[in-house]
């Protein structure tokens, strides 16, 4: 059962467990009352009420899968029954006050309230009728009028009060289930869009993120009723004051635009109104063919980072609207910080991949690439005078290109996607091993603590990553003869360590991965992948002596 689902399951319990109650505790007024034949009949009719109240409460349970529930239409009938045979007013209260309660949940405090005031009505005038106040006595009917009244409107407005809560327990439920990081941010934002734009009934609904790192405004648009994925548009900051208008602060509703328009907002900081409401820029209007508009900022590391808009709603945007999307805003506004960061993480990953991979091909194939052609060059020149030697230097460079195409093929092997599980880690990393023993001068000793790993996947998935990586630049570029990789784990955390006998790094010391990004140093993508995983990534560099990477990744 989904929360949503539990929510008003809990408050329909509410309405089945009240209704004995209530109904008792009217029997009970009636015993309270001089026995008479109409007090017996009324007795009767509400031990029989609370019996059927009582089989309900197992009926309702049973039927629960079904969403089945007993009408209020049938406890109207009921009430209405029991005002006819009671010889009292009094006792009709209590199913009255049942009554207000459960419209109030079911219906609303708007259709209730009617309901409520025409009830009171009709009991007062019972009582009158019956002889228990008389009608001279014009203040107390009053009295008892306005007070059986409150009582309804307030018991109405109680279960009104359960029915909104349920219904944004729901709707947040709904949202949150749209913010997922697996779905990816186009797709999350897209289900936000939708469900925002659906549920105030907008034309467009507009998400604006303001990237400080980028320097660029990056918009997500979408038109009610379309479910294309969505694709965001990229804007320099210099548009900020047109979309994100002056004030980041201002919760802003304007329901027309034209002449001196007509809105309303406040300070979201302290709830103030503003006077001067800020505007969109006649330019943006244009673009999206604003008519009306509501609008709010929400947080990313406590400062306000982007806007929601919703635009041209099919009626009048209220003040309880503007307060609604604002408490959404808020809701959201940690998922969306999430999803966010994670973006950003990527894109810092991606980054770093490639300016690897340039930095590779520039490295190895682009300079043999260029070693070559000096020396084609060079046997070009001999070849009229020395056809023996150029042969032989042929031979040679036929040779180097069948190693660097053995060597550019493994690097577009290394690129394709890893599906690594836990139970296939250590298969991997011994397979690798064997690889590398043959394929470079540099003996390796891989130690494993334990065959049987027990880590997420996308952990061992950034650990086989890493430890490739890692063995890769030592085999390239640390000149070592000796390199020893451990890999273990306990109930708390999964480590990895490589260990060589190379040159080590241009640094001397022990410095973690954040030291090392102050310094603009050390292994990029390694630390990348580390932080993926919530590891924590330590070098120790003595040049002329080798290195040391060491990576924790916590588990659980």
């Amino acid at each position: 059962m989904s929360p949503n689902q539990t929510d008003r399951h809990h408050f329909e319990r509410q309405i089945v467990y009240a209704r004995p109650i209530f109904v008792l505790l009217a029997l009970l007024a009636v015993l309270e009352q001089p026995p008479t034949r109409g007090g017996r009949r009324s007795a009767s009719f509400l031990v029989a009420y609370l019996i059927v109240a009582l089989l309900v409460t197992q009926l309702e349970r049973l039927l629960r899968k079904r969403s089945w529930h007993l009408p209020l239409a049938s406890d109207l009938l009921a009430l209405a029954f029991f005002m006819y045979i009671s010889p009292s007013t009094v006792p009709v209260w209590f199913p009255y006050m049942f009554l207000c309660y459960a419209a109030g949940i079911r219906w609303g405090v708007e259709l209730t309230l009617p309901l409520a005031g025409a009830l009171s009505l009709i009991l007062v005038l019972l009582t009158a009728v019956k002889g228990e106040i008389h009608w001279v006595r014009v203040a107390s009917w009053l009295g008892l009028t306005i007070g059986t009244f409150a009582g309804g409107a307030g018991l109405a407005f109680l279960g009104d009060r359960n029915r909104r809560f349920s219904s944004q327990i729901e709707f947040f439920s709904r949202i949150n289930a749209t913010m997922q990081v697996d779905q990816g941010l186009a797709e999350s934002l897209r289900l936000f869009l939708e469900e925002l734009a659906t549920t105030f009934s907008a034309g467009e609904a507009l998400l604006l993120y303001r990237d400080t790192d980028l320097e660029r405004i990056f918009l997500w648009r979408l038109k009610s009723g379309e479910s294309e994925r969505l694709v965001p548009e990229s804007m320099p900051l210099a548009r900020t004051d047109g979309f994100l208008l002056d004030d980041m602060d201002a919760t802003i509703c304007w329901n027309s635009l034209g002449g001196p328009g007509s809105g309303f907002g406040w300070d979201r900081r302290d709830g103030r109104p503003i006077k001067n409401l800020p505007r969109l820029p006649g330019p943006a209007q244009q673009e999206f063919k604003v008519s009306s508009f509501v609008t709010v900022s929400f947080d990313q590391g406590g400062q306000p980072t982007g806007r929601i808009f919703l635009l041209n709603g099919r009626k009048p945007f209220q003040k309880q609207d503007l307060a609604w999307l604002e408490s959404i805003a808020a809701h959201v506004s940690p998922a969306l910080e999430n999803i966010f960061l994670l973006r950003h993480l990527r894109a810092r990953a991606i980054e770093a991949e490639r300016s690897r991979i340039a930095r590779d091909l520039h490295d190895g194939i682009l300079q043999t690439l260029l070693s070559i052609e000096i020396q084609l060059d060079v046997l070009r020149r001999r070849l009229p005078a020395a056809p023996d030697q150029a042969v032989s230097g042929l031979a040679s460079l036929q040779q180097t290109v069948r190693n660097e195409g053995a060597e550019l093929r493994q690097t577009v092997t290394d690129l394709r996607p890893l599906r690594v599980q836990s139970a296939d880690l250590v298969d991997l990393m011994r397979g690798f091993a064997e690889r590398y023993r043959n394929e470079s001068t540099v003996a390796l000793d891989l130690l494993i603590d334990s065959a049987q790993l027990r880590a997420p996947d996308r952990v061992c998935r950034e650990i086989f990553q890493i430890y490739r990586e890692a063995l890769h630049n030592i085999k390239k570029h640390a000149k070592a003869s000796h390199v020893v990789v451990k890999l273990s784990q306990d109930d708390s955390r999964l480590v990895l360590v490589v260990d060589d006998n190379g040159e080590g790094f241009s640094f001397a010391g022990r410095f973690t991965g954040d030291e090392l990004d102050r310094l603009r140093l050390g292994p990029i993508s390694i630390k990348e992948r580390a932080r993926t995983v919530g590891g924590v990534l330590t070098v120790e560099s003595n040049p002329g002596h080798g290195a040391r990477l060491t990576i924790e990744v916590p588990l659980g």
